[in-house]
């Protein structure tokens, strides 16, 4: 039987305001029918912090770190928790609610997903695995989670190598589609990561940071020989066609389309309002 046909979009490094204007673009053109379900690989230009959704931005992030290391900054339309996007390869997922293949829940949706995800760290030759919060601690964590960092806290089928985190992802449905994006860690610094949040004292800060490195990890950690940002891509690129079954095939936007996502992105993602007001 011949596979589903989506679009692969590689983005190449982008700007942050551009890379959530792009998946909210491709959100919006599949709701309509105009385009096939997504997959998109980018990266950010320059390094750059993104926020969830529902975070307190002047409460949460210590705004004055991010201008001084120079780094991008924006909020994200799906939930979660803070993000560095540095040296990572970051994926997005537009596919529709009523995709026979996607369930209607979030976590089971997470799920088949994340199969994608979970195939390209198999292709790198890392042994990963999906795990489940199972005491009533984690599951209480999920809906109150104490720390504003992302890899920092444990989620419903979360991306597993060795017992640690691999991979953060945010989902949101909107007009009748499902946007799931995420980072996929090549390298990470915990140290710059955790100067760019703000703690009740330097003492939190510590245990926060010693905890975190027994939770997240990066694949360059995990490997002899480290990946590359190409060699990533075509690892992942293979994982999400073989864990979808689904045929990739490569898309470019027209000038026309481009128009649209500099809109959305002078509109909405370059805003102060949206940005800082929550």
């Amino acid at each position: 039987m011949e596979k589903e046909k989506w679009y692969f979009i590689d983005s190449g490094f982008c700007g942050p305001a551009f890379n959530m204007a792009m998946d909210e673009a491709l959100l919006e053109w599949h709701s309509k029918g105009e385009i096939p379900p997504v997959i998109r690989f980018y990266g950010w230009n320059p390094p750059s912090l993104s926020i969830g959704y529902f975070q307190k931005a002047e409460k949460e992030i210590n705004l004055d770190e991010v201008k001084k290391q120079g780094l991008g900054f924006v909020r994200r339309p799906t939930g979660g928790r803070g993000v560095l996007h540095d040296k990572e390869l970051t994926y997005s997922v537009i596919v529709s609610e009523e995709h026979p293949d996607m369930p209607h829940t979030v976590t089971e949706a997470y799920r088949v997903i994340s199969e994608g995800i979970l195939n390209g760290f198999r292709e790198l030759g890392l042994d990963a695995y999906f795990a489940i919060p199972d005491s009533e601690k984690e599951k209480a964590q999920l809906k109150d989670p104490r720390s504003a960092v992302c890899f920092d806290a444990p989620s419903w089928y979360e991306l597993v190598v060795e017992g640690r985190k691999v991979a953060g992802s945010a989902q949101t449905r909107q007009k009748g589609v499902i946007l799931q994006h995420g980072s996929i860690l090549l390298d990470l610094d915990t140290e710059q990561l955790f100067s760019l949040f703000n703690y009740p004292s330097e003492r939190v800060k510590e245990r926060m940071m010693r905890a975190f490195s027994d939770k997240a990890v990066a694949i360059n950690e995990l490997r002899k020989v480290p990946v590359t940002f190409e060699e990533a891509k075509a690892a992942f690129h293979k994982g999400f066609e073989k864990g979808l079954n689904i045929e990739l095939v490569p898309y470019t936007l027209s000038d026309e389309q481009l128009r649209v996502v500099e809109s959305i992105m002078e509109k909405k993602y370059l805003s102060d309002d949206w940005n800082y007001q929550r």
